[in-house]
């Protein structure tokens, strides 16, 4: 399964050294075992259209070899350590499952 996560920053929180900090965060979360791939992300700068939402700061994606482990992920220590750093730096999050 996937697991697609979007993040907008507050606005104290865009700066340089800020942003460095929340991508190794971001980082680390893939050095949870139960993560079988993906990535992070900023917008891609690409030709603009009605439909292209780039309000975003940052995208996660990961892969899960199963929705077990994907549950797994959610309550995995590190997965609450990433929350407890970081959820006071975000004004919104969207999170998009697949099967």
């Amino acid at each position: 399964m996937d697991h697609h996560v979007y993040f907008w920053l507050k606005d104290e929180f865009q700066s340089d050294v800020d942003r460095a900090i929340f991508e190794q965060g971001l980082s680390t979360l893939f050095e949870i075992g139960l993560v079988s791939g993906g990535r992070w992300a900023v917008p891609a700068k690409v030709a603009l259209r009605p439909v292209i939402d780039q309000s975003w700061d940052y995208a996660l994606s990961m892969q899960f070899a199963s929705i077990e482990d994907h549950d797994a992920y959610q309550v995995h220590p590190d997965h609450n350590a990433f929350l407890g750093a970081f959820k006071d730096w975000w004004a919104q999050v969207q999170v998009k499952d697949l099967a």
